[in-house]
């Protein structure tokens, strides 16, 4: 495993960091892995370096902040483990039936959103799930266009002096408007600042390229993009050949995948990506992971339902693409609308 710092900041984190969307209970999303089939792809994580965990309030209404808690305490010490959590999206669950067939229970007026109130809620359930005092990297989920900036920037700023988290991060929004949070910061009296920005970034979507990342590069803030797969697709397990060893649940039922990448644009990348993939007898998914290395992202955030996709994520790391090679797997990109801010 090798280790990087998080942007400018001190801590120190693996190269992959392991997505933790996938472990809580599939009453949530059918795809998601209950305890007993997660654990052991945590406890292989851990086994090969990986000290980087990213969840969020909302996944599985909360059970995945537990599970991750728990895993971290079972396979880890804590002061080497970087727990990262979110907030923005309320905490909520089906009734009985599941997420497909349930009605959703009432939402309350300050359930969602970046409130001082909703913050200082949310931050302190968190930690109650988590089991622990206190969150390595507390991020912003989604840009809260119902809040003034400043209300958001202060309460987050406040739970930091408090000892509760330790740094500041921030998910998909404008590259404006994450530069306008980072200003609002250094305008009242040295507020705590984002440190890094986990964004939707991939060899499918290359967006950021145009804007977000070229800030982040400048300001020395840490890029740990979601979705580095494109939600499996270039795994080549969304493929209706896909062989029956490469299928996973959520490539079958992820029909957010299936709206994101079904442009011709996106088949020619994935064909690219498979020419490689043959020519290097290296799996498309390290190939995809290795892509997101060379182009000098922090870690990538991986979601493994299975503990060989844990293993094609860490070989990303000796997997050395020319820049010839870097030129083909990139050729086939079209632009897309901007997806994943909302």
């Amino acid at each position: 495993m090798e280790y990087v710092k998080l942007g400018n900041s001190g801590p120190a984190v693996s190269r992959i960091a392991l997505g933790m969307m996938s472990y809580g209970t599939p009453e949530w999303r059918p795809w998601v892995l209950d305890e007993a089939a997660s654990r052991p792809i945590v406890q292989r994580a851990v086994e090969l370096g990986i000290n980087y965990f990213d969840t969020a309030d909302m996944y599985s209404a909360g059970r995945s902040e537990v599970l991750t808690g728990q895993f971290v305490r079972e396979f880890c010490r804590r002061e080497e483990a970087v727990i990262a959590t979110k907030v923005f999206y309320p905490v909520e669950m089906a009734f009985k039936g599941g997420a497909a067939g349930g009605a959703k229970p009432p939402k309350h007026p300050n359930a969602d959103g970046l409130s001082r109130k909703r913050i200082l809620h949310a931050v302190d359930q968190s930690l109650a799930r988590l089991g622990t005092d206190y969150i390595d990297l507390y991020q912003i989920h989604r840009f809260d266009y119902g809040t003034p900036l400043e209300e958001t920037m202060e309460a987050l700023h406040d739970i930091v002096k408090a000892g509760k988290v330790r740094y500041l991060g921030a998910s998909s929004m404008a590259a404006w408007q994450f530069a306008k949070a980072q200003q609002i910061a250094r305008d009242n009296g040295c507020w705590t600042p984002f440190v890094s920005m986990q964004n939707h970034y991939n060899l499918a979507y290359r967006e950021e390229e145009r804007e977000m990342i070229p800030l982040c590069r400048d300001q020395g803030v840490a890029v740990i993009p979601w979705s580095p797969l494109a939600r499996g697709f270039l795994s080549g397990r969304s493929r209706t050949d896909a062989a029956p060893q490469d299928s996973t649940l959520r490539a079958k039922t992820d029909d957010v995948a299936q709206k994101y990448y079904c442009r011709d644009s996106d088949a020619r990348v994935l064909v690219q990506l498979g020419a490689l993939s043959a020519r290097r007898d290296v799996r498309h998914a390290t190939l995809a992971y290795a892509w997101l290395l060379h182009k000098g992202v922090t870690a990538p955030v991986v979601g493994a339902t299975k503990v060989r996709h844990v293993d094609d994520a860490v070989a990303a790391l000796d997997v050395i693409l020319s820049a010839g090679e870097i030129a083909e797997l990139e050729a086939p990109y079209e632009s897309h609308p901007v997806i994943g801010h909302s």
